[in-house]
């Protein structure tokens, strides 16, 4: 009896250690190819910081990608037609869609920095609508969460996101939810861990 129990425990625990694997963690320097060498100096005359930890790390093993993406980052952070506030918010609602850790918790303090109230992301992070929010969040939330979960927004939601941010803003608006998509897969399925001192985590949606 004790033996059929024991099977079960270790499969369990195996399937544990499997799920909260890195699959991709960062390449040593010696293994890097000249391509990726090229990609992590590029990087660091750009942004003028060493390219570590995900989703960078993850996206070296295509070389190519690393530039093209951090100038949309830089381009989120620098010359967004949206306020930082809304770039933040949604941010926030994008890595709670991919119940993506890493990128919540790298955003959590800057969407606060930036003047979103902890209610409201904290509503987010439940995955309920956020109560209280200004007119410009509600409209941005109703807009990001229809294109997530709709695959596309209604003629009304359409109006009024261009009424309150304009074709730039709704440009801005979807290209912010389908790049932050694209980094949470990409983290998503390389299982890039949360750092070691993050505050912040998210609790997976019910199946």
């Amino acid at each position: 009896m004790r033996t059929l129990f024991a099977v079960p425990v270790l499969a369990l625990v195996f399937a544990a250690h499997a799920i909260a694997q890195d699959r991709m963690p960062p390449i040593p320097v010696e293994k890097m190819t000249d391509a990726q060498k090229k990609a992590v100096a590029d990087y660091k005359t750009i942004r003028n910081a060493d390219l570590a930890g995900p989703p960078w790390t993850v996206l070296l093993r295509v070389p190519d990608l690393v530039v093209p993406s951090l100038q949309l980052r830089l381009h989120n952070l620098q010359n967004s037609a949206l306020s930082q506030k809304l770039t933040e918010l949604a941010i926030l609602i994008a890595a709670r869609h991919w119940t993506n850790s890493y990128e919540w918790n790298a955003h959590y303090a800057l969407g606060i920095k930036a003047g979103l109230s902890p209610s409201v992301i904290a509503a987010v992070g439940d995955g309920r609508r956020p109560q209280g929010m200004a007119e410009d969040e509600e409209v941005l939330y109703d807009f990001c969460m229809e294109l997530l979960h709709n695959k596309g927004v209604s003629d009304g939601t359409y109006a009024r996101t261009l009424a309150k941010l304009g074709e730039a803003g709704i440009v801005e608006a979807a290209g912010l939810a389908g790049y932050y998509s694209y980094l949470a897969m990409v983290m998503n399925v390389a299982r890039s861990p949360s750092p070691a001192n993050a505050a912040q985590s998210l609790a997976p949606f019910p199946r």
